[in-house]
């Protein structure tokens, strides 16, 4: 059974690491190039002969990159002393689970003498008359040549090792003496000797070879870090261009029938005009979409570039010896600089997303309608003034909606949940009492998919139905909690499985199944006044005072925090919204916080600035997404209705 697993194991490497990607044979004499990518030097020699005009770059077969060519030629290229000893280790477990026959140690000049030495670069045999040959020859006389006894040993273990024996290099100026430290200064390995003779001075940084590999896998753990996070970046970026091309398809096909039925209206006399100005929104639509498919294919190439260079890193980093290491820091360090381009990634360009119509009567020579590029905000609905009447407020803080487009306003001075139609005609409220199924202190209001309405309410969060009648309730976990004050729910936010409820005088912020039960909860002194939960798996919530706007996973890990601004100037946030293709819109607030200072800004899903919405507001706080896509805000007397042309 072991023969058999251990002869599995033997093909699967053989297969999958140890052939060449060019002649599919085991690798002979492996280079690297720069990308990291190995192939046998008689291959890549092979492949640049057969390039009509000569060039000092060899294109990598695997990933496209190019790499200098030393001025020595190919066999100046880095050797894979990684793959070079897999594949002779293999060779000798082959031997040993009888699979070819055991080869005799004789050199491979083919006269048939006795080998006493292996060159790790060429990975060759060598009787003594070739060392005195291999040190003479130019291009091979600093390879590494150990005695055939140590390198017999060092790749195979004898039945009680626990782990392959190290290669001990030798100087090539001192040859009696063994390389022990690492020189950053010159980039070379360098034994006591040297030390003492030529690195002696000030100028020169250098270290045990330990210390050096330390330092340097902690520099490539660092980098390998950043480019995870890059890779998010990008990945979020790539999620948010796919929500925009969709929601750039619904809108093309919302113009189309628009403009069919303005046309069908009109009939025969604006067919050709109909027809003109399908065109051009197409046209606008093709050129956008083009954009979209250019970006998205840069992204994901940026990604799948990541990828190879992270896998190829992180193999180097597994497989290879402390030597190898450094004398590979360079291309490595090259390869991570690949970072700095990652971060450059092709922006999700939202605005591009819209494209609209406004027909008008046909009239003489005028087009059947203009078409629209951009997207604007215009005010469709109002309602409400200070008061304490029933379609009156004192301090309308929180707003959500249902399904059939019914509104509902919470009024946090009048401690009342009150139900509005969508065109803002009052239907019902329900407010403080003392039965147990009404309110005490509601603050924040928020409607799931399933048209089922959570308030947080003081300590505990209470459901309703469409005709707020009450369902059911649940108190919030507060194992995260900081300080000795009473739980007070000051925000909540939903989606379909889940609701999130913060408490900025705790500094807790918890996230529960729709029945109560705690899914996460985290701790956050910048919780402060309103929260939202994109469909990325995140919670983002404002701080009032510190004037951000934050965004963390449902671990608590931060994602992003920005400071909005308005006019230049920090502003003070307030309601926060998430749409489906995880932007963010935002209410903002002056410094001065006079009436008219207020606007909604609009930000990508990794927290960056796009445009502002709307500008004008008194004092927007909470907002809502009306099921047609209007934007609802709550403006402390009124409540306004934006629509999106």
């Amino acid at each position: 059974m072991a023969e058999a697993a251990a002869k599995t194991v033997l093909d699967k490497i053989s297969q999958g690491h140890l052939e060449c990607p060019i002649c599919c044979c085991r690798f002979k004499d492996p280079k690297m190039l720069d990308c990291l990518h190995s192939f046998c030097l008689n291959c890549l020699e092979e492949m640049m002969n057969k390039k009509k005009s000569e060039t000092e770059k060899i294109t990598c077969p695997v990933c496209r990159s190019e790499t200098q060519v030393p001025d020595k030629g190919l066999l100046n290229l880095s050797s894979s002393f990684v793959l070079s000893s897999l594949v002779d280790e293999v060779k000798q477990q082959e031997t040993l689970l009888g699979k070819v026959s055991r080869p005799t140690a004789t050199c491979d000049c083919g006269d048939d003498r006795k080998a006493t030495w292996r060159c790790l670069d060429c990975s060759d045999n060598l009787c003594q008359k070739c060392r005195e040959a291999h040190v003479r020859v130019k291009y091979t006389k600093n390879h590494q040549i150990i005695s055939f006894e140590d390198w017999h040993k060092s790749v195979i273990p004898g039945p009680k090792a626990d782990h392959v024996k190290p290669i001990t290099r030798m100087c090539t100026n001192h040859t009696d003496q063994a390389l022990c430290f690492y020189c950053d200064t010159c980039d070379t390995f360098i034994c006591i000797v040297c030390v003492a003779i030529d690195h002696r001075s000030a100028e020169h940084s250098y270290k045990k070879i330990d210390d050096s590999v330390r330092s340097f896998r902690r520099h490539v753990d660092d980098a390998l870090l950043q480019f995870e996070k890059c890779k998010l970046r990008v990945k979020s970026t790539i999620n948010s261009i796919k929500h925009a091309r969709n929601r750039l398809q619904n809108k093309l096909a919302q113009a189309r029938s628009d403009i069919s039925a303005k046309a069908e209206a009109e009939i025969a006399k604006i067919r050709n005009k109909a027809k003109l100005l399908t065109e051009k929104v197409d046209q606008i639509g093709q050129e956008r979409d083009s954009e979209y498919k250019k970006a998205l294919m840069h992204n994901c190439d940026q990604v799948k570039r990541a990828d190879q260079i992270v896998t190829a890193v992180n193999d180097l980093m597994k497989q290879a010896d402390d030597f190898e290491l450094l004398e590979l820091k360079a291309k490595v360090a090259n390869n991570l600089e690949f970072q700095k381009e990652l971060n450059l990634c092709e922006p999700a360009k939202l605005d591009m997303a819209f494209i609209g119509v406004k027909c008008q009567d046909v009239v003489g020579n005028k087009d059947l309608g203009e078409v629209r590029i951009s997207e604007k905000w215009q005010l469709k609905e109002e309602f409400g003034e200070e008061g304490t009447d029933d379609e009156e407020f004192q301090f309308a803080r929180g707003v959500t909606c249902f399904s059939n487009g019914d509104i509902v306003v919470c009024d946090f001075n009048l401690e009342r949940v009150s139900l509005f139609s969508a065109n803002g005609r009052y239907k019902l409220s329900i407010a403080q009492g003392s039965d147990s199924n009404q309110l005490e202190s509601p603050a924040a209001v928020a409607v799931n998919c399933d048209d089922m309405l959570f308030v947080a309410d003081q300590s505990k969060v209470k459901v309703f139905d469409t005709e707020l009648q009450f369902v059911r309730e649940f108190t919030p976990s507060v194992d995260d909690a900081e300080g000795p004050f009473e739980i007070d729910i000051d925000c909540i936010a939903v989606d379909k499985q889940r609701v999130a409820v913060a408490d900025f005088d705790r500094n807790v912020i918890s996230v529960h199944n729709l029945d109560g039960s705690l899914i996460a909860s985290t701790s956050n002194i910048m919780v402060r006044f309103f929260i939202a939960m994109s469909n990325k798996e995140q919670l983002i919530f404002t701080n009032y005072v510190e004037k951000r706007l934050l965004c963390v996973d449902l671990r608590g890990n931060e994602v992003f925090n920005v400071m909005p601004l308005l006019k230049g100037k920090p502003a003070k946030p307030t309601g926060v919204l998430c749409d489906d293709d995880g932007s963010i819109y935002v209410a903002v607030h002056a410094e001065s916080g006079e009436f008219g200072d207020g606007e909604v800004q609009h930000y990508d899903s990794n927290g960056a600035f796009i445009k502002t919405v709307r500008q004008g507001l008194d004092f927007p706080l909470g907002m809502a997404f009306t099921p047609v896509g209007d934007i609802v805000v709550a403006e402390k007397h009124s409540v306004k209705i934006f629509e999106r042309m």
